[in-house]
This record gives structure tokens, C-alpha cells and sequence, in this order.
């Protein structure tokens, strides 16, 4: 008896898009099984003497640290790679990856894959070794990248951005 064969995950790339291309890319990815490990996400708080409003924010994890690390330290690995942008959740990231510079005017960047698959792999090995667990895995399979095409699209991610905790509480309210 012949076996169906497998569906084919769908591609999230666009066509005949050069991904090496000077540009930027706002990504999201995923902790595996969607588990709450990076962090906690802390409620406004109202002012204190001489200070105004708190808004939402998280407070990291031991992991979560690691992987805020592992996104700053990026750059240092990866020619042409500027970081915009960037929120750890306690379930999620999203930050906006900045490429700059082609071959021939210095080294081409990195692809936007494999600097996703460097920040999986780098703070995977890292969190498995302090919690000693070894191959556990971290990240869900895959990841959402949008590109950024102009201006408004960078500061409509950006402000998805930073606005993601409150977000989340407003969320959680209405379950």
C-alpha cells in the first residue's frame, strides 16, 4: 500500500526576493509549544513621588536574559547587521533586523534565515547548558518575517514593538 505523501510546509518567502538584499526585516519567533520561559509580563504601575506612570514591561527570565544577550551580540558576528527594535515575551520575540551593505561594496550581510538560525542555535546551547538539559528544544520550528518596504512600515513594527506587553495584558483580561 503506497503512503500519502507529506503536506508540504507552506514558504513564508517571497518569490525571487534576494533575502541578502540592504533592508530591514521585522521577525517574530516562537518558544517551543509556545511555553513561558523568557519572562513575565509586569502591569503598569501608577506614579510614584517625582516619577510618572510605569507602562507594562517584562521582566526576564534567566533565559530570557540569554537570549537578549544572544540578540545584541548579533552584530559582533555578522558583518552589515544592525539591530532596530526589539521585545523579548514571555513567549514570543519580535525584533527588527537591519541589513546594510552589498558584495562589492565590502562583505554581502548575512541572510535574515541564517541570522534567525544563529539565535536560535546560540541561546538554545546556552539555556540547555546552564539548565542541564541537553537537546531540549527552545524555539518552535520556522519563524514570521515581514519586510519592512518604507518608512511607515519600520515605525508601524517598531510601535507593535513596544507596545506588545500592553497588549498582552489588555489580552489576558478578556480569557
Amino acid at each position: 500500500m503506497e503512503m500519502p505523501p507529506l503536506p508540504r510546509r507552506k514558504t513564508i518567502r517571497l518569490q525571487n526576493y534576494d533575502y541578502f538584499q540592504s533592508g530591514a526585516y521585522f521577525v517574530t519567533i516562537c518558544t517551543a509549544h509556545r511555553s513561558a520561559i523568557l519572562g513575565n509580563i509586569i502591569p503598569p504601575t501608577s506614579h510614584s513621588v517625582g516619577a510618572g506612570p510605569r507602562p507594562a514591561r517584562v521582566e526576564l527570565s534567566l533565559f530570557g536574559e540569554i537570549v537578549m544577550q544572544t540578540w545584541n551580540d548579533l552584530p559582533n558576528h555578522n558583518s552589515g547587521l544592525s539591530l532596530g527594535p526589539f521585545i523579548i515575551m514571555p513567549d514570543h520575540i519580535h525584533g527588527i533586523l537591519i541589513l546594510e551593505g552589498r558584495a562589492g561594496l565590502g562583505p554581502a550581510p548575512t541572510a535574515i534565515p541564517e541570522l534567525v538560525r544563529q539565535l536560535k542555535s546560540f541561546s538554545s546551547r546556552k539555556i540547555n547548558r546552564i539548565s542541564n538539559v541537553p537537546k531540549r528544544a527552545i524555539w518552535q520550528r520556522g519563524y514570521y518575517e515581514h519586510i519592512l518596504r518604507n518608512q511607515q512600515d519600520f515605525d508601524k513594527a517598531a510601535g507593535y514593538i513596544a507596545e506588545n506587553p500592553a497588549r498582552r495584558l489588555e489580552r489576558e483580561e478578556f480569557e
